[in-house]
């Protein structure tokens, strides 16, 4: 079986999140549920298709950046739309500035691919408030150029019938919104001096005469339901707002009674910081309902104990063949091996390196192939491994280095800032065994002189 390398590179690269609707990337998908601590995707399908199929759900999900919490949510999709459910699945960051958002800006977002998505379909709606409310929204930002110099900015020319109604396309004419005040803070400002104060009204229009009315259009076609699926909503940055308020704590635990207030199903991804810090049971109760956010812990490469985890580095083995030959039944991929690297003692020194964290075993594997052609050798190997460690590294300082030892001995974090620091630049690993919840230093770090120097010392 001769590698097709040009393939095995789209495979590996690190952007690549499997959408397991395409049958290609179906070829590489892996369920790591069994070392994962559970099936956590049928979970959430479980709570949305046999718990409350009828009635609106909201469903928090974390995990580290990079995790795999995209492929699984996609897998979440294809799931639900198998069982008959209308999904929305969207990335957050399409419509929204991680750096600087607001409730209005989601709930902006969630219409707009909503009614796209509806309208792919061919489910039109006439959500005439809403459109009013944008339209008023457009004027109030009173920028020196006209809707008709815009090239009739809604999608067609905006303008009132006889009986009121304004006729343009919504999502064309919410993106082209967002868009505009996506690039310009002071636009973007201005448009929510005007949105704030009527985020009920906003959230009473969306619901009544989009979603509820979404529904009722699609179980006329048969289906089940409405899910919407907000991805990347980890990615917002903890920096305060115009209020002095961390963004995170502002979006999911101030405002996160007005989040949970969609008539539909949502599942939302949320900074996995939060889960750490002392509003964790506000964020539970106000967000959640009650229900703790879903965790999706990294692929175990060792035990506690320190010993290998044997299953966890199988999956993370058969992860890497799978890409590099997913038309091989998986019984012989693994003969394969010296197709992909020098030896077999290689892949293994990739997947523990990655400490089960899926982005950056991708991510090594793209910068080996970087280098050179297959088969990868352990000295090309170790060069992007030394790359990545010294980057991992340059902002440690002694106080961290610190707090990172304690972590090794204790094998758990609190919530205090400076550990939700540690998680967030990934130098920190959450697994989950039998036991529960335990955390591991990023193997990189293991690399590091500093390390191997304190654990002489110390262990």
């Amino acid at each position: 079986m001769t590698l097709d390398f040009h393939r095995f590179c789209d495979a590996c690269n690190p952007t690549h999140s499997l959408k397991l609707g395409n049958s290609e990337d179906m070829q590489y998908y892996i369920d790591f549920a069994a070392v994962r601590g559970g099936k956590i995707i049928n979970t959430l399908k479980r709570t949305i298709t046999r718990i409350s199929p009828d009635k609106p759900t909201c469903q928090l999900f974390t995990g580290h950046i990079g995790c795999g919490k995209s492929t699984e949510l996609s897998r979440l999709q294809k799931e639900l739309t198998d069982e008959g459910f209308h999904v929305v699945y969207f990335e957050s960051t399409q419509d929204l500035d991680e750096m600087d958002i607001d409730l209005t800006d989601i709930m902006l977002a969630i219409a707009r691919q909503v009614s796209q998505s509806l309208e792919e379909g061919d489910i039109v709606l006439q959500p005439q408030g809403f459109k009013a409310f944008l339209k008023g929204s457009w004027d109030f930002l009173q920028t020196p150029v006209t809707l008709e110099a815009e090239g009739d900015f809604f999608g067609s020319k905006v303008k009132g019938s006889t009986d009121g109604n304004l006729e343009f396309s919504l999502p064309l004419g919410i993106a082209k919104i967002t868009a505009k005040t996506k690039s310009n803070s002071d636009l973007r400002s201005k448009l929510r001096q005007y949105m704030e104060p009527q985020a009920s009204k906003m959230l009473e229009l969306i619901n009544r005469e989009i979603i509820e009315s979404a529904i009722e259009r699609l179980k006329q076609r048969g289906k089940k339901g409405l899910v919407v699926i907000v991805d990347n909503l980890d990615r917002i940055v903890a920096r305060p707002n115009a209020a002095g308020i961390l963004l995170p704590e502002y979006i999911f635990i101030n405002r996160g009674d007005d989040l949970r207030k969609l008539n539909c199903h949502v599942v939302y991804t949320l900074p996995l910081g939060l889960i750490f810090g002392n509003d964790s049971e506000i964020l539970k109760n106000r967000l959640g309902g009650g229900v703790e956010p879903k965790v999706l812990p990294m692929v175990p490469v060792k035990n506690r104990d320190g010993s290998e985890c044997v299953e966890g580095m199988n999956l993370l083995r058969e992860t890497v063949m799978s890409r590099a030959f997913p038309d091989v039944q998986v019984e012989e991929r693994m003969g394969l091996i010296n197709e992909v690297f020098d030896s077999p003692e290689t892949l293994d020194k990739l997947c523990r390196v990655s400490g089960g964290h899926l982005r950056n075993l991708m991510g090594m594997l793209f910068g080996c192939l970087q280098q050179d052609d297959p088969p990868i050798s352990q000295a090309v190997l170790q060069s992007v491994i030394r790359n990545l460690r010294d980057s991992l590294t340059r902002g440690i300082d002694n106080d961290e280095w610190e707090l990172l030892f304690k972590v090794v001995k204790e094998q758990s974090i609190n919530g205090d800032t400076e550990y939700q620091d540690l998680l967030r630049n990934l130098w920190v690993f959450e697994y989950v065994d039998d036991r529960g919840n335990w955390f591991a230093l990023n193997p990189l770090l293991v690399e590091t002189d500093k390390f191997k120097l304190w654990h002489q010392q110390n262990c």
